[in-house]
């Protein structure tokens, strides 16, 4: 009987301990991964947003901040649950060919292309990009590019397209590729003296600009949506689909698109929210 007694003790200790460590198991599994880009990241949106959804759901967000190309490439793969990058074409091709569930505009801001207050090349002021970079090329002054199939690289390769020049023939001379992500590139281009295409949100929020302004914008060429996106669950079983979509109606919704509205640095917002009824 006492051999019994003991077995039975030790059933229950087990089957309790498994079920504690089951709860616990089930609380740790409350978060999805975010494939996005390092513009929301530098820029410090997510650090300023998500702490809120986290205290309203009790889901953590947990941030693969890395560029566009990056970031479509992890999500094809299976590593994440949710997608918010800045390339549309891109990211309608991802919902077409099936790795993503749909797409929803999140909110835009733009990019402009900052130098040296000297301007060697004299673009200041001029209303055209392409023009702008023509100019760069022209006067083979230094010019350094993201080169990370990042959304900002693609976008820049489009301005290059529509000046009618292809920069990488000159690549290793004037024309340079840093590899790397919008803050590096700038201090890259900073130290280089070099002009460089950067969204305003990392603009604004980066420190060593030295005597750096932005020349040129306001060019709609120069327009930066951001899209988010569900990973297909039946692509990637393992995705969390609730918990992914759950995170998705909250940033599109009326909570996340005034919290993308009201993230201010220096008095100025660093996106425009424009998902649909948010």
């Amino acid at each position: 009987m006492p051999t019994l007694r003991l077995w039975c003790v030790r059933a229950v200790l087990s089957l309790t301990l498994g079920l504690l460590l089951s709860g616990i198991s089930r609380t740790e599994e409350r978060f999805i991964i975010l494939q996005s880009t390092t513009s929301t990241q530098n820029a410090g949106l997510f650090d300023a947003i998500l702490p809120r959804f986290q205290a309203k759901t009790g889901i953590e967000v947990r941030v693969v901040a890395v560029g566009t190309g990056q970031a479509l490439k992890n999500a094809r793969n299976g590593d994440g649950d949710v997608l918010l990058v800045h390339a549309k074409s891109d990211e309608e091709a991802f919902v077409a060919a099936g790795w993503g569930v749909k797409r929803y505009n999140v909110m835009y801001n733009d990019f402009v292309i900052v130098g040296p207050a000297d301007d060697p090349a004299g673009i200041a002021g001029l209303r055209q990009a392409g023009t702008a970079l023509r100019r760069i090329s022209q006067a083979r002054t230094a010019f350094v590019s993201r080169g990370d199939e990042s959304g900002t690289h693609k976008k820049e390769r489009a301005l290059w397209k529509v000046a009618a020049i292809d920069p990488l023939k000159a690549s290793g001379t004037w024309y340079r590729e840093a590899g790397a992500g919008m803050g590096a590139t700038l201090n890259t281009a900073v130290g280089m003296r070099a002009y460089t295409l950067t969204d305003r949100s990392t603009w604004l929020s980066f420190r060593n600009r030295a005597d750096y302004t932005i020349l040129v914008e306001g060019d709609p060429q120069l327009f930066n949506q951001y899209g988010v996106i569900l990973v297909n669950p039946a692509k990637h079983p393992h995705v969390k689909a609730g918990l992914g979509q759950q995170f998705i109606d909250w940033l599109v919704g009326p909570e996340g698109q005034s919290l993308i509205a009201g993230y201010t640095i220096v008095g100025q917002p660093l996106f425009f929210p424009n998902a649909p009824g948010g």
